[in-house]
């Protein structure tokens, strides 16, 4: 029986699920979790539109993906309904490993373990449960299926990810400077040699594309305030596990984050304790910080306070390195004004570093194809503005401290 579901999106309008597994993965409970898990983290605490969650993002990837496949099967590029399926499931889990707050937590609950690990450990135990249906998924996920341009449309330089989030992220924040062509990058796409490319006419769309990510990295996902709550919610996961190793009773509002609270270094393996890890979301985290605002200890109380109540770091970026004259007297101020020691201190005030880079051609390339049927870097363009610094690393430093 023909399935055809529409899912009414405010960014594209309606999604069109239209393939009887795509309804079952999106209808699991993995993927359900998904709609409790912030797309931006704690951007929603600047800009307060930004609340749309990670389940929100993988189907406009999902329907991105769909576009982009059906103009590279128009200009007669060969991509059968197998390949089709998986490129489709490949996009639509490609983020189904992300932990609570996703990239703010990443290296804290599991240290080591990226997100991309789990998202194919969830996509291998779905393809169990689906009798191996999604097994081009997986090659495509991983980069083994013969035809590249797939995986480059889930995972490269335009890939419909990127695309999604700019366009989706620019859209709920309300911060124009992200919104892209990709509509018009979708149709010029191509393949040539097994590779993704795109062509000649849409070298501004691409140019426009690459200064949106800048401008979206400093304006939005690396925003000072954005940076200083993540800290916060980073050092008290850190300071909750420096009291439990200490042996102190310390108990999370959920049974799947208290296992993970619990777990050392060396004895978590997410293979095993993966079902456990899919119990766990941004409410369980939120829940939890806001039980510890009355422990007793004093550390962890005022940072999961300052977190519940937007009372932030105070963060200020700069071109060069913090003195340290300046990190000693904050440090200094905030000692004498919460009585605590020299050690403790380092959880209210901190120095760090931020980067970003726009363009990079040391990584996979984006190459235009002209009509001539030759291809150049995108930076090798003429008059390229992507030439004009824009594929270096720009780096800022940043000292946060209680306020």
């Amino acid at each position: 029986m023909p399935v055809r579901k529409i899912i009414n999106d405010p960014v594209y309008g309606f999604i069109t699920i239209d393939h009887p597994l795509i309804l079952q993965i999106v209808s699991h409970p993995y993927y359900q979790r998904l709609r409790n898990i912030h797309q931006m983290a704690f951007a929603h605490l600047v800009y307060p539109g930004a609340v749309h969650s990670r389940l929100h993002h993988s189907l406009g990837a999902y329907h991105l993906m769909c576009s982009a496949l059906s103009e590279l099967k128009g200009k007669g590029i060969d991509i059968n309904a197998e390949e089709e399926l998986g490129a489709k499931i490949a996009i639509l889990l490609h983020d189904i490993g992300h932990g609570p707050f996703s990239h703010a937590l990443e290296n804290e609950l599991i240290p080591g373990v990226h997100h991309e690990a789990i998202s194919l450990l969830i996509i291998k135990k779905l393809n169990e449960k689906f009798q191996g249906q999604l097994q081009t998924a997986i090659e495509i996920f991983t980069n083994r299926h013969p035809k590249r341009f797939l995986y480059q449309l889930v995972s490269g330089q335009l890939d419909v990810d990127r695309m999604d989030y700019l366009n989706r992220d620019s859209f709920f924040t309300g911060v124009a400077e992200g919104v892209i062509g990709y509509d018009r990058i979708i149709k010029m796409l191509t393949v040539k040699d097994g590779e993704l490319m795109v062509e000649e006419k849409a070298i501004y769309s691409i140019e426009k594309f690459l200064v949106s990510r800048r401008l979206m990295y400093w304006q939005v996902y690396l925003h000072k305030t954005v940076l200083g709550a993540e800290m916060m919610l980073v050092n008290i996961i850190r300071r909750a596990k420096e009291l439990i190793s200490k042996g102190e009773k310390l108990n999370a509002a959920s049974d799947a984050f208290d296992f993970f609270l619990h777990q050392n270094k060396s004895n978590t393996s997410i293979e095993q304790h993966l079902e456990t890890f899919c119990l766990l979301d941004d409410h369980d985290v939120m829940a939890t910080i806001k039980n510890w605002c009355r422990h007793p200890d004093k550390i962890l109380a005022t940072l999961c306070r300052s977190l519940t109540e937007r009372r932030l770091y105070k963060v200020k970026l700069q071109a060069d390195p913090v003195e340290d004259s300046f990190l000693k007297e904050k440090k200094k101020e905030v000692k004498e004004k919460l009585n605590i020691s020299e050690e403790e201190v380092n959880y209210f005030v901190f120095t760090g570093i931020a980067s970003n880079t726009t363009y990079n051609p040391a990584d996979e390339r984006i190459n235009i194809l002209f009509k001539d049927g030759s291809v150049k870097n995108i930076s090798q363009v003429d008059n390229a503005l992507i030439q004009h610094n824009l594929s270096g690393t720009v780096k800022k430093y940043y000292i946060c401290y209680l306020r």
